[in-house]
């Protein structure tokens, strides 16, 4: 293994934004290697191999990882296994989610937040310090939840100087929420937390939390961003839903989803704990920013 390349580790990448991420990164840096984080082995392996066979010369730069981020023995295996190769990481971009329609409030939350918790503490002591970048794949559902939360909700959302602890009682509060029969949104207006979205809420979450990780650790690049209204398994629900194509919604391919993520892992960046749009511009926690739109200020 050539000990001058840059590592990152990119979670969820198997297929869709992840394998996209994956694909623009061995193209654009070549003096990176990525490793592919994958929860199932097998898919992970013909996802390598799909990469390889159009492109033999990445073979030299890319090696799967199997990570399943819901479950804690599997990721600190996975941490494990790239610890062992006496390396740093470069950056990790936690990709892996789940969906609205692939389970209960607790387990998009276990998987989308506190998955992405779980892998961001196991990966830390081997991103490098200074200058290695945490990015953190959220969605722009995030802010469009936090605008429908109440103000003390929304202040709470938003506060670059949220703690931990706070932020676990949060959690503990939501996941308090889901209710055995699968009726999640049940008690969130009472609470001043929305509309109750499974999704949205797990993403506004990873934003919080990309706060705190860039507040504790400044000498690291930590920030989330939005890949922006991609065709993917996760999205084409929807347009089945609505008797429609994927263009016909206005759903992008899996490569326009990499723009952000790259600009974050490689471009000069100020500030630190942001929310990117799929432009790759700053974009406000509270409410939504289109495309194009002006650049977020505070």
């Amino acid at each position: 293994m050539n000990q001058d390349l840059r590592r990152v580790l990119v979670t969820g990448a198997n297929k869709g934004i992840g394998l996209a991420i994956v694909e623009a990164i061995l193209e654009h840096a070549e003096d990176t290697r990525v490793f592919l984080g994958s929860r199932d082995e097998a898919r992970g392996r013909d996802a390598v191999a799909s990469l390889v066979a159009a492109h033999p010369a990445w073979s030299t730069r890319l090696e799967l990882v199997p990570i399943d981020v819901a479950r804690e023995d599997s990721v600190s295996a996975a941490a494990a296994s790239v610890r062992a190769r006496g390396v740093e990481l470069y950056g990790l971009v936690n990709n892996a989610a789940i969906g609205v329609g692939s389970g209960t409030l607790r387990s998009i939350l276990e998987t989308n937040t506190l998955g992405l918790r779980r892998v961001t503490e196991a990966f830390l002591p081997l991103v490098q310090k200074p200058g290695g970048r945490i990015v953190n794949i959220s969605s722009a559902s995030g802010p469009l939840f936090v605008s429908s939360c109440s103000p003390e909700r929304q202040r709470e959302l938003v506060d670059a100087s949220i703690t931990r602890e706070r932020f676990g009682a949060l959690v503990d509060e939501c996941l308090a929420l889901s209710r055995p029969e699968g009726d999640d949104g049940a008690g969130f207006a009472a609470r001043g937390l929305g509309d109750g979205s499974a999704y949205g809420l797990s993403k506004a979450l990873v934003n919080a939390y990309t706060m705190i990780v860039a507040r504790e650790h400044p000498e690291l690049h930590v920030n989330a961003c939005t890949p922006g209204f991609i065709a993917t398994d996760m999205t084409r629900a929807y347009a089945d839903a609505a008797g429609k194509s994927p263009e016909e919604m206005g759903m992008k391919p899996p490569s326009s989803g990499a723009k952000a993520p790259a600009h974050l892992l490689f471009a000069e960046l100020e500030g630190n704990g942001r929310f990117y749009g799929s432009d790759a511009k700053r974009s406000p926690l509270d409410r939504y920013r289109a495309p194009g739109s002006p650049t977020y200020v505070d």
